[in-house]
């Protein structure tokens, strides 16, 4: 209200000036500032306002980007016919994982029917990001009138920020306290199918001798170590022995966006860790999270090479605020299982408690985390080591 009282009170105190100028001392000149003064403004608004229809803005920029680096965002404003804009005005948004300058941009469309600009912006934060355009303004007679445009404008644009995935050692007690559960499940494995397998074994029986393409899951590592050559399960027993790592990413609806995504940021960093250094173990993994598609996606994680990509495939997802993750009934039967999550409070407990308490615990934000499910929790601290509260 006050800005517009302001604005009100310039225009009259313009006006005033006018009619002295012209009543006073010069008519000619005063003609002159009345043209500019009224019938300027008019045109302009004609123009101002016919702009707000036929304007299409777009944006492009890279899906991926690592953190610490600049993002460079390209902007293309098309105008409709062949009427000028004097001045469109563009006020993008970026979301919490970048560093908001808050910037207004401004370009001119007199002649022109297609411009572009580009601009830059710092990311901060790992995890999954968007740029979109928050506001555009079609302006008239040097920018006083101002009016939002009523279409055109894009949707937002999802970038994946790339954090920096620590090196996990193989001595560390979360990863050793995981490989002694999934040895100890071959080691029973092997007791019970020990008198199936000889040198002579035929098609059809539990283990034989690794060929090129069989999958790295189904290798029994225990087995394997004992026969100096690569044994494959031909079952589906192979399941059984693979951890479950489950990514919960969860948000409450009232959390601050600015902490949610540091928060988010320090499990990824985590859980890929974590992921990373099991499979370099030769210990396969199954992964469990949500895919772009809001569905519960389960993959088989037993490449070296994969996590990387798995990690793009999750940053690409946006964080949906009260998405608890859901653990379906026939993964309760692995060896191991252990959830990652940026929240371990109540609702959890739905999850956990279908779970076996003897070999599930949880991957936590830090050592302050709450935690009512009762299950052990780690954590990845400044020296990135993993410690159990």
């Amino acid at each position: 209200m006050k800005k517009i009282i302001q604005t009100i009170l310039s225009v009259l105190a313009v006006a005033l000036v006018v009619y002295i100028y012209t009543a006073g001392f010069d008519g000619e000149m005063g003609m002159i500032l009345v043209a500019f003064l009224v019938f300027a403004p008019l045109i302009s608004l004609f123009f101002a306002l016919s702009g707000r229809k036929r304007l299409n803005i777009s944006i492009s920029c890279d899906a991926y980007v690592n953190k610490g680096s600049d993002l460079k965002v390209k902007v293309i404003v098309e105008k409709e016919g062949r009427l000028p804009l004097p001045i469109i005005e563009i006020v993008p948004y970026v979301s919490e994982v970048f560093d908001d300058s808050g910037r207004t941009y401004r370009l001119s469309m007199f002649s022109d029917e297609r411009a572009e600009f580009t601009f830059n912006v710092k990311t901060k934060v790992g995890g999954n990001g968007a740029i979109a355009v928050k506001a555009a303004y079609s302006c008239g007679f040097l920018g006083f009138m101002r009016f939002r445009l009523t279409k055109g404008l894009p949707e937002e644009v999802s970038v994946g920020v790339v954090p920096d995935v620590p090196e996990i050692k193989a001595s560390s007690q979360l990863f050793r306290n995981i490989a002694d559960v999934v040895m100890t499940t071959d080691d029973d494995e092997d007791n019970d199918t020990s008198m199936l397998f000889s040198a002579n074994t035929a098609p059809g029986c539990e283990h034989r001798e690794y060929v090129q393409g069989d999958p790295l899951k189904r290798i029994n590592w225990k087995l394997s170590s004992k026969r100096d050559k690569l044994i494959v399960r031909l079952d589906e027993a192979a399941s059984a022995v693979q951890p479950l790592i489950v990514l919960d990413l969860f948000r409450k609806k009232d959390a601050q966006p600015e902490y949610a995504v540091i928060t988010e940021e320090k499990i990824l960093r985590a859980v890929f860790g974590l992921l990373g250094v099991l499979v370099k173990q030769g210990i396969a993994c199954t992964f469990l999270y949500y895919a772009g598609d809001g569905t519960l996606t389960l993959e088989n994680v037993d490449n070296p090479d994969y996590p990387a990509q798995l990690l793009l495939k999750v940053l690409a997802v946006r964080v949906k605020e009260e998405r608890r993750i859901v653990v379906p009934m026939e993964n309760r039967s692995v060896c191991a299982c252990l959830i990652a999550t940026t929240d371990a409070g109540t609702g959890l407990t739905e999850v956990t408690d279908k779970l076996d308490k003897e070999t599930s615990s949880i991957l936590g934000v830090s050592a302050e985390s709450a935690n009512v499910t009762g299950l052990p929790m780690w954590y990845l601290d400044d020296d990135e080591t993993f410690r159990m509260v």
